[in-house]
């Protein structure tokens, strides 16, 4: 059987299939259907955005408890809002103790955090059910700066060095200012709509980083779970292997009676999270708050036996009654701590974010990620005037307020109400707990982080560059530092988008008889190769680059390099043999560029440098499927505008692959 009637038969085949509309190329297309760019501008935008915006609109979108306060159902949901808020004030008490110690602060401290910026974020927040408040990660990295940044309690007098007075600084001070700056921080994110900055840390990132940053809270605990006592480090990286030199050389000397305390108060509460808990949940929505029973226990117990006297195990120490009296943050502070406040910002407001949207998907509401990044900057930058960290939102108690019926943050005022009691009369009571009780909640409540771990199987299995990503950070924040995990884990992920971008995928696409479909002719065993005509299919960005990349793809998968057909032409012709065109059965090269989203100028210049070249060797080159943009693009270009394009552009592929057999027969 002849070529022609190869062709002929694969004419027939393709055209069988009647579609009721004439050819189109992409021009023709165009003016058929009175194709036109919208023209839009910045103050367009702006303008356009005003005119939908009323007054009324505006407050309820700076502060979106005007709008849902109006619509609450009082009769209806507020016993479930107090029962939530109560449950929740019950966990913010051990918590806010616990955690506050890993910001190397009073424990009151984290009292107060679940107090002043939670009361903010109930009035510009628009998640319902987000508990605000201490999160073990970011009081770990704000004690880190504490730690860093900060003089010791008992050297705290003014160092002259020469005849200079060097600033000393108070734990508190250096809290409260990465409180203000990475509230500042997040307001200017507001202000840009940074929001979507968030999207840069995957799953895969963030669950790293959590799993890393749980480790190190793990390791900061084991001094008090063992009642140590171990020297200050000012270090910035390497925390990890100088706390567990430390440590091991802190073992000749423990104290038995905290590692006594210890054990029992992690035994009885990893029972009770394992087999009461499950069993309570069965019976009662209202978890037993065994946290609570231990602080309270606890503080009974060193009370009456003395702990602190007898056995020398450290206790949480003063814990002043009242309300603290507002102070303006030392702002001197701001410059030495900006740099650390970059993590800090980005993994709180990371973590709050994605509880949001967990909650508001599942019960089927909106939240407005830029107006969180607002409520959690004013609540910081309010509560850097009071004694606080920077807050963030808490898994834990997050699910506890939505388990036991919370339906807004109605129930925070309720929280905050019951904390304000312990704030104010019952506080002191909690003065004789020891702190082996406080690091011991801490290490229970790790057990979810640190189980993590488990999913870098799966995150392998779906993507080796993902568990890369994993494996990275982790080991970075654990070896490392805090700090420097994220930006590795951050990079990490970028490089791997980019290594993506750059290695996009691309195939050979089949016809399916009397079909208009074209499919990977790699994956589809029961689909025909085209006589004389390879339909080249590219995934992806088409930009400096990839350019390079996307050529040696197409030279490959055609199986048609132009400049090494030529010279075996020249070297034949020179030797006056036959020439044989090896590439004589293929007439033209269709580009699927139905999945090609973006394309640059470099790009462009290499599509035309790919039909230049294979028109040398009688080769033509279509383009098919681009959407408008990149058809926009196409036609900024030089040579577009001068008519001298190398290349004609159909609206599919069944056009180019039709226009393609019709000028074949004729041949």
């Amino acid at each position: 059987m002849s070529l022609l009637d190869d062709v002929e038969k694969q004419v027939d085949t393709v055209v069988h299939l009647r579609i009721n509309r004439p050819l189109y190329d992409q021009n023709s297309l165009n003016q058929e259907f009175s194709y036109e760019k919208p023209k839009t501008s910045l103050i367009d935008n702006i303008s356009t955005t005003l005119k939908q915006q009323s007054c009324h609109s505006c407050a309820t979108s700076v502060l979106p408890v005007i709008d849902w306060l109006r619509k609450y159902k009082w009769r209806d949901d507020i016993l479930s809002d107090i029962i939530s808020g109560i449950t929740v004030a019950i966990m913010h008490i051990p918590q806010g103790m616990a955690y506050a110690l890993l910001g190397n602060l009073p424990p009151v401290v984290g009292i107060y955090m679940a107090f002043f910026p939670v009361l903010v974020y109930f009035f510009f927040g628009t998640s319902r059910h987000v508990s605000m408040g201490t999160f073990a990660i970011v009081c770990l990295m704000t004690g880190k700066a504490v730690a860093a940044y900060s003089t010791p309690q008992d050297t705290l007098t003014d160092k002259v060095n020469g005849n200079e007075t060097v600033p000393i600084y108070t734990p508190q001070q250096v809290a409260t200012a990465v409180t203000f700056t990475v509230g500042i921080m997040q307001i200017m994110m507001f202000f840009l709509r940074l929001g979507i900055i968030s999207t840069l840390l995957s799953e895969t990132l963030v669950n790293g980083f959590t799993t890393g940053a749980a480790i190190h809270v793990l390791m900061s605990q084991i001094k008090d779970l063992l009642g140590l006592t171990l020297r200050r480090r000012k270090v910035d990286h390497f925390e990890m292997v100088y706390t567990t030199i430390d440590t091991v050389r802190g073992l000749k000397n423990p104290n038995y009676a905290a590692i006594i305390v210890s054990a029992v108060a992690i035994v009885i509460m990893w029972s009770n999270n394992e087999y009461l808990k499950p069993w309570i949940k069965k019976k009662c929505s209202m978890p037993l708050p065994i946290e609570l029973i231990a602080v309270v226990t606890g503080s009974l117990i060193s009370n009456y036996f003395d702990l602190s006297g007898r056995y020398s195990i450290k206790t949480v120490g003063d814990i002043p009654k009242g309300l603290p009296k507002p102070e303006i943050p030392t702002f001197q502070l701001l410059p030495t701590v900006a740099v650390d406040c970059i993590a800090i910002t980005m993994v709180s407001y990371t973590i709050t974010l994605s509880m949001a949207l967990i909650f508001a998907q599942k019960l089927q509401y909106d939240i407005d990620s830029n107006q969180e990044l607002f409520a959690m900057g004013i609540s910081n930058v309010v509560g850097s005037f009071f004694p606080c960290m920077p807050v963030s939102a808490s898994l834990s108690r997050s699910l506890i307020q939505q388990t036991v019926g919370g339906k807004t943050q109605i129930a925070s005022i309720v929280s905050c109400a019951l904390l304000l009691i312990i704030l104010l009369w019952i506080g002191p009571f909690f003065e004789a707990l020891p702190r082996c009780v406080l690091a011991s909640i801490i290490v229970v409540a790790l057990k979810g982080m640190l189980l993590q771990a488990k999913q870098l199987p799966r995150f392998w299995r779906l993507s080796k560059l993902d568990g890369m990503v994993w494996i990275v950070t982790v080991l970075t924040v654990v070896l490392i530092g805090i700090d420097i995990g994220l930006l590795a884990g951050l990079l990490t992920s970028v490089a791997s988008i980019l290594l993506l971008s750059i290695k996009p995928y691309a195939c050979l696409l089949g016809h399916v008889p009397n079909t208009d479909l074209y499919l990977d002719l790699t994956r589809y065993k029961s689909i025909i190769e085209l006589q004389g005509i390879k339909i080249f299919h590219y995934c992806g960005g088409l930009n400096f680059a990839n350019a390079n990349h996307f050529k040696s793809q197409v030279f490959s998968l055609v199986g048609v390099i132009p400049q090494k057909v030529l010279k075996i032409r020249a070297k034949r012709a020179k030797n006056g043999l036959q020439v044989y065109q090896e590439q004589e059965d293929l007439n033209c090269v269709i580009m699927d560029m139905s999945a090609l989203s973006y394309v640059d100028p470099s790009g462009i210049k290499m599509l035309h440098a790919i039909a230049d070249d294979f028109s040398t060797v009688d080769i033509e080159i279509y383009i098919a499927g681009c959407s408008a943009p990149v058809f926009e693009s196409f036609v900024r270009c030089e040579k577009f505008s001068k008519g001298d394009h190398s290349f004609k552009i159909f609206a599919t592929i069944h056009d180019a692959v039709t226009y393609a057999c019709d000028k074949f027969i004729v041949r």
